[in-house]
């Protein structure tokens, strides 16, 4: 398999691994020396071990299949000690700014006040929610849970593509992808010292349990609950895989009822009390009273329950605007307003077409350009301007005429490259990486991360309901340099 070319992208395996880290030579050795048919028969094997356990997303777009094996290549993406340090201060950085923001805007709005992010693209957001205007949660966490989205560019500089801090998904995949390659390839993981993810869902409880109401019963174990929309929503699977790795029961809207602002589960010994809701559902079908009255999925009360301090959910309420594509524009400045330091992580450079003058700079340029809606996600929508057609184009040009305000840009970025199982060897395919961090009295990140891939060649479009896949994603614990060679350890 030594035809492997990444096509001068950067490569996350083979690209500088001498000034990276030593041990990326011998752990590309290993893959390029593995015998090919050996590696496609147990990469085959592996995708049936995911289908039998179970570990399958849902594609609704889709009328003649319901529940799919995500993707899964063998060939990780490694990432050095040093790199990881990176990402992990990085995203440290990034949540804590995006919790002071979010406290920011549902109480004192100094950042809206002196206008560094303007009101209306804060006040008028869909995920803008009244009710928490005021509302003090525990430890001020309004994003316990969150994921963000990072490239690579063909230098190798990390950057910060968007943020998830509503109900963001795919940790599940970061486990099962580690045990799965522990199972099935302990050959090519042998003596190396890697980052554990195993214990996600220890963090996971031990940070929910930070931000606990203080007047739960049992503060040295709080109930805590993960509330799910029920079997049929795309990420079941992971709302299992969490309440298993937390030890802690899946509930649905029905399984819950509220009495004098206080949140109780059903149980065959009775009422429980519950502490603390992950919920994975959306803020509009939490609670019929507050919001949308049809909702079948949400507790009479759940909010009134919330604002008393007598449940914590996680996350809170309203937290999606910090994570619109277009308040994503404005993270440099949110950075350097609360906490007074550059960012560690860059953005991608952004024209928020509902200013003029990007609008005009996007409409020139637009067959140079990337233009995504602000309210989409899962890849949809998107207009990838140096890859889209005419007609494409003029559809685009058409959408920001019309509704500018929806729509971001941003440059095409040559996203980095991971050595993909090919028919015939190793070939490159271009990746991201979602690291989730979780935050209580303080922020862990999961070291590594859901390395996702565009499996289809050429394809930039990682999502998994647009044909992308994924892979364990290593972390080294150290890079070993030796004193004389000229590395940093």
């Amino acid at each position: 398999m030594s035809n492997y070319d990444p096509c001068a992208f950067f490569c996350e395996m083979s690209s500088e691994m001498s000034n990276r880290s030593p041990k990326l030579q011998d752990i590309w050795k290993r893959f390029d020396e593995a015998d090919f048919e050996n590696l496609t028969a147990r990469s085959k094997d592996a995708d049936l071990e995911l289908f039998n356990l179970g570990v399958t997303f849902t594609v609704y777009s889709d009328k003649d299949v319901i529940d799919r094996v995500l993707p899964f290549d063998i060939i990780p993406r490694v990432l050095t000690a040093r790199e990881w340090d990176t990402i992990d201060r990085g995203v440290i950085q990034r949540v804590s700014a995006i919790n002071a923001f979010l406290h920011d805007i549902y109480n004192e709005r100094h950042i809206l006040n002196d206008g560094t992010v303007p009101a209306e693209l804060v006040l008028g957001n869909s995920n803008y929610r009244d009710v928490m205007v005021g509302f003090q949660p525990a430890c001020g966490v309004y994003t316990h849970i969150s994921g963000t989205d990072i490239i690579r560019d063909d230098n190798g500089q990390f950057l910060v593509l968007e943020d998830n801090v509503r109900s963001p998904s795919g940790v599940s995949y970061v486990v099962e992808n580690r045990h799965l390659m522990e199972r099935s390839f302990p050959d090519l993981l042998a003596d190396l010292k890697l980052r554990k993810v195993s214990d996600y869902g220890t963090n996971l409880f031990s940070k929910l349990s930070e931000v606990a109401p203080s007047g739960c019963i049992d503060k040295d174990e709080p109930q805590v609950v993960v509330m799910s929309p029920g079997m049929f929503n795309s990420a079941y699977f992971e709302h299992i895989f969490l309440a298993r790795e937390m030890g802690v029961p899946v509930v649905e809207g029905s399984d819950l009822f509220c009495d004098e602002d206080r949140v109780y589960m059903k149980t065959i010994a009775g009422p429980r009390r519950v502490d603390v809701i992950y919920r994975r559902i959306d803020d509009a079908f939490l609670d019929p009273e507050v919001f949308r009255p049809d909702s079948m999925l949400g507790v009479k009360g759940l909010v009134n329950a919330m604002l008393k301090g007598n449940v914590t959910i996680a996350n809170a309420l309203g937290t999606g605007v910090a994570d619109d594509k277009a308040v994503y524009a404005y993270m440099p400045r949110i950075i350097k307003y609360y906490l007074d330091e550059e960012p560690i992580l860059s953005n991608v450079e952004t024209h928020i077409c509902r200013e003029k003058d990007a609008l005009q700079y996007t409409l020139d340029h637009l067959d140079e350009l990337v233009v995504k809606p602000v309210g989409e996600s899962g890849g949809y929508g998107i207009t990838i301007g140096p890859k889209a057609t005419r007609e494409q184009l003029d559809e685009a040009r058409a959408a920001l005429l019309a509704n500018p305000s929806n729509f971001i840009a941003q440059p095409m970025i040559s996203l980095s490259v991971c050595p993909t199982l090919g028919e015939t060897g190793l070939v490159p395919r271009h990746v991201d990486l979602r690291p989730f961090a979780i935050t209580g009295k303080g922020t862990w990140v999961l070291p590594g991360g859901l390395t996702r891939v565009a499996l289809k060649e050429g394809s930039l479009i990682v999502n998994s309901s647009q044909g992308g896949g994924t892979k364990d994603t290593w972390v080294l614990a150290e890079d070993q340099f030796n004193s004389n060679d000229g590395g940093n350890a």
